[in-house]
């Protein structure tokens, strides 16, 4: 376990490997899922699965020359909104970020004795690292924001129920009768060793662990019209998307709405459960590693996520089947695009083949991933 100004002093300088002329059109050649050469040959076996199962990357190495940023965010400098916030950096494209993120309690929540309702000044849900401004970015354009390296910045985090959050309270839609549980608080011992993080119950009486598995709850650019939505929010822009996919490995693409994108992130998660029906993750500070590149005049409607052998795209709506429907929508549009098929083949095709996890059913649009095995596509270009 690393803090976020030790990451930063010996986190890799710039080049990180051979070069790539263009590290998009090279995903291909690169596409072999080698377990990573450094694994301890001792390793828990919970790690060593997390190893193998780990994403092979559209970009494995930085590529050279690359420009480099690190910087961490003062507290005064974190963002509250998607839009609506003036560039904190301005970077040219390609640049490689290493930089640190607040937890979604703006660090305020430290013990099972902290409640956020008494410690969190109100708004300062999911603080973003971020905006970045782009050079060159443009409405029409697609970010790729590639994952390189996400890791916890503290030795511990914390999750929280709040009376009126979660999938299984009433809503103005679907009223229940009965008292709501108590705001409640856990704190999560993490155990980088063992991959591990550590909690108990209430009471002290039980005590359970879940494997690490890092990634960011939210990444997105400003959204269209000029609009400046909550951090609390997902939609087309990215945002508060709590997908577990947005993880080190995997490239996250969305589409530019104003001029330079202005990219936003934070929120990290150490570990969630599908659904994350108690409106809280395993939340905790992250470092974070990753390369931005520009893809001019492509537009991408629907966030998108790849590595080298999966693509996924990202739905966000009410009711559930809506945030479904978006995003199936467009993975049999990017099968339809990619192997020459027909509407209806390619319909069928992602019919039988296509993965659709709830992501989470929480937040004020609710979020469903499609995801696909690219390799199983015929005849794709």
């Amino acid at each position: 376990m690393t803090t976020r100004r030790t990451f930063l002093a010996h986190a890799p300088l710039g080049l990180m490997g051979a070069a790539m002329a263009s590290p998009l059109a090279s995903a291909a050649a690169a596409a072999h899922p080698d377990a990573p050469k450094d694994a301890p040959t001792s390793a828990p076996a919970d790690a060593l699965a997390s190893a193998l199962d780990a994403p092979v990357p559209l970009l494995r190495t930085v590529p050279l020359g690359a420009p480099e940023l690190r910087w961490i965010p003062k507290h005064a400098e974190l963002a509250y909104t998607f839009g609506g916030v003036a560039p904190r950096q301005r970077i040219q494209p390609g640049t490689h970020i290493i930089t640190w993120t607040e937890d979604c309690f703006d660090g305020a929540v430290k013990t099972k004795a902290d409640l956020p309702s008494k410690v969190m000044p109100p708004g300062h849900d999911n603080p973003q690292t971020g905006p970045f401004f782009v050079e060159g970015a443009q409405p029409g354009d697609t970010i790729a924001v590639h994952i390189l390296k996400l890791e916890p910045a503290r030795n511990y985090a914390v999750s929280s129920f709040s009376p009126g959050f979660g999938a299984l309270v009433g809503t103005d839609k679907t009223a229940m009768l009965g008292p709501e549980f108590p705001e409640t608080t856990w704190r999560y011992d993490i155990d980088a060793a063992r991959n591990m993080a550590r909690t108990s119950s209430a009471d002290g009486r039980h005590s359970w662990e879940v494997p690490l598995a890092p990634f960011l709850g939210c990444l997105g650019v400003a959204p269209a019209m000029s609009e400046v939505r909550s951090t609390i929010v997902p939609g087309p822009f990215g945002g508060n998307m709590d997908c577990p996919e947005v993880r080190a490995g995997n490239t996250v693409f969305l589409g530019v709405n104003v001029p330079g994108a202005l990219l936003s992130f934070g929120d990290g998660h150490f570990a969630m459960g599908d659904g994350e029906i108690m409106g809280a993750a395993i939340e905790g500070a992250m470092n974070v590693e990753v390369v931005v590149e520009l893809i001019k005049h492509s537009a991408t409607p629907v966030p998108r996520i790849e590595n080298a052998n999966e693509v996924m795209f990202v739905g966000s709506g009410r009711p559930l089947e809506d945030a479904a429907r978006v995003a199936f929508k467009a993975m049999v549009h990017w099968v339809r695009a990619a192997s020459g098929m027909s509407d209806v083949d390619a319909y069928q095709f992602v019919s039988q083949n296509a993965r659709a996890p709830i992501v989470q059913l929480v937040d004020p649009e609710y979020t469903v991933m499609v995801k696909l095995d690219k390799r199983r596509v015929p005849g794709r270009r």
